[in-house]
């Protein structure tokens, strides 16, 4: 009776980690394998941490068998597939932890998020894009639909690779999905830090991006960037183009901003747009 109240599953769950860590992993399998004679149970729960600890310890191919004959009295249940998946890619495996997917779904469980994220993080590490975007569609598919933790996982590997055309792709899709990105590190860090020099198109989609979000000072400044670098080569067309791509996201641009514009775009006599920004003004 004293022993059971002192011994609980934390217990054995450090008793494992110290034995695995040690590369005793057979050891950690009679510990389970004792658990009824220290008043525990043999159950799911147990059973996940017997293969958690093993697979974090990359002793997933071990942990494969053990659980092939575990299966046939304990039943498994999403996490214990979920554990398959991190420990098949924790080894480099991702077309196994793909396959547990399969297997997951076999058993009546829905992968969610984080079972397609980590192995999309998998792919991008190896930067099989293609095998990346082939997930994402079907997360979508399957009604699992990525969030910004998945995006972002992308949307670093493509910069990391250089493919920032791709990632700022990435943005847009986001985008379409009601999922706020933050391409800044694209911008800001990762295109510098290659020598790539951001072009028109990249910096259109920064200031859509930023549009979207009513972030109007960050577009402004990424418009005062491009002034800065020689890339604008129509200063007022640009400004008012950014005012438009404003308006179309219904983002009511500040009363100064619209001065700022209506200065702009009536000194270089362009009436139409100046017409348009005071009629804005009238309501604001």
């Amino acid at each position: 009776m004293r022993q059971q109240c002192l011994i609980t599953l934390n217990t054995i769950a450090k008793v494992m980690r110290r034995f695995v860590g040690a590369g005793q992993w057979a050891d950690v399998v009679r510990i389970f394998d004792d658990l009824q004679t220290l008043g525990l149970e043999k159950n799911t729960k147990s059973m996940n941490l017997l293969l958690d600890t093993l697979c974090k310890e990359k002793f997933v191919e071990q942990t494969r068998e053990i659980f092939l004959e575990l299966k046939q009295h304990i039943a498994p249940n999403a996490h214990t597939f979920n554990i398959f998946i991190h420990g098949w890619c924790k080894v480099g495996r991702v077309d196994e932890a793909y396959w547990t997917i399969q297997e997951m779904k076999g058993y009546g469980f829905r992968p969610c998020v984080i079972s397609y994220s980590t192995i999309i993080q998998c792919y991008c590490q190896e930067h099989n894009f293609n095998r990346v975007y082939e997930l994402l569609d079907e997360m979508q598919a399957q009604d699992c639909s990525p969030n910004v933790v998945t995006y972002t996982i992308i949307m670093f590997a493509l910069a990391k690779a250089e493919k920032f055309d791709e990632a700022l792709l990435l943005v847009e899709r986001m985008m379409s999905a009601r999922c706020k990105p933050d391409a800044t590190y694209i911008f800001k860090e990762a295109m510098p830090k290659a020598g790539v020099a951001p072009n028109t198109s990249t910096y259109n989609s920064m200031i859509s991006m930023y549009c979207h979000y009513a972030q109007e000072k960050m577009a402004f400044d990424i418009l005062k960037e491009m002034e800065d670098s020689g890339s604008l080569a129509d200063r007022c067309k640009w400004a008012f183009f950014l005012f438009e791509e404003m308006i179309d996201q219904d983002i009511v641009p500040t009363y100064r901003t619209c001065r700022l514009l209506l200065d702009e775009v009536k000194q270089k006599n362009v009436y139409e747009a100046a017409e348009k920004i005071e009629d804005l003004m009238k309501k604001l």
